[in-house]
């Protein structure tokens, strides 16, 4: 008589592997080499072998960040918000990060965050508040960080709630070379986005709605090229601004509204770049100027 007991079939003396996808046991893995450096490294700096500097660079963070003292001052680097992160955006500060070291970022034009969560997964999963949908109330909001409404995810536009309850954005985007965007010098595009060897992932609606899969695997064709604002995952964030420069030719320019979050897609998904850098690109913290 067989046994429906799930327990019965464990050999004896091997204990059941605990639950977890391998995504969540390389990120875990990560997170330990991080910790493991990341005390190397304090503890050699205390001890006057190694100055620990200043960040050489500004870093995006996560959806929900605290201002940046206050971030570095509440994250634990814990790792929580690396391990859930569907499209493995977020990553932990390195050598250059100085007092960042293992404290989580986001690289744009390598990972965007796209919000494939839904829900912000990363807010959710931290401990201290370092991320967080509602500032307590002595932490002032920045003048221009404060989003004038509750951004509206387009791949939940048709769902009975579709915003993200984020309140402040991530950061900005700007169209930083204007001279080598394709919309601006009336062009399309046809292919990969970011050709075959890039390895970022993205949510496409209409493949699989909580499964994300490679850009590489997703060729586009456009009569004019549109890509940073189709795949905006922000409803009304960024639009193509017509220019009439009176040649016949058909010609745009990205222009990033004020529900513009940061998260970093445009820069991601633009399939030109010049001198390391995309047409368009986030300033990390930027907040809105009108």
């Amino acid at each position: 008589m067989s046994d429906n007991n799930p327990e019965s079939d464990t050999p004896a003396g091997n204990a059941a592997k605990p639950a977890g996808s391998a995504k969540q046991r390389t990120a875990r893995r990560r997170f330990i080499r991080s910790s493991l450096l990341t005390g190397g490294i304090v503890g050699l700096a205390l001890l006057g072998y190694l100055p620990v500097a200043r960040a050489s660079r500004t870093r995006l963070r996560p959806p929900g960040a605290l201002d940046e003292k206050d971030f570095l001052a509440s994250c634990i680097k814990c790792g929580q918000c690396v391990q859930v992160c569907p499209v493995q955006a977020i990553k932990l500060g390195d050598l250059t990060d100085g007092y960042g070291i293992g404290v989580p970022h986001i690289d744009a034009r390598e990972q965007a965050c796209d919000f494939s969560c839904d829900a912000g997964q990363c807010i959710l999963a931290c401990p201290t508040g370092a991320l967080t949908y509602d500032k307590p109330g002595f932490l002032a909001v920045r003048p221009g960080a404060h989003l004038a409404r509750l951004p509206i995810l387009k791949a939940k536009e048709k769902d009975p709630e579709p915003t993200l309850n984020l309140k402040e954005r991530m950061g900005l985007a700007r169209l930083a070379q204007p001279q080598i965007c394709l919309a601006a010098q009336g062009k399309g595009f046809k292919g990969q986005a970011r050709g075959a060897g890039f390895k970022g992932t993205m949510r496409y609606m209409d493949v699989d709605r909580w499964k994300p899969i490679p850009v590489a695997d997703h060729p586009y064709e456009r009569e004019l090229c549109d890509l940073c604002v189709t795949e905006c995952p922000i409803k009304d964030a960024i639009r193509l601004k017509f220019v009439d420069n009176g040649d016949g030719v058909k010609r745009a320019a990205p222009e990033v509204l004020e529900q513009c979050v940061g998260c970093g897609v445009c820069e991601m998904i633009c399939p030109v770049e010049a001198g390391g850098m995309a047409a368009i690109v986030v300033d990390e913290r930027k907040t809105w100027e009108a």
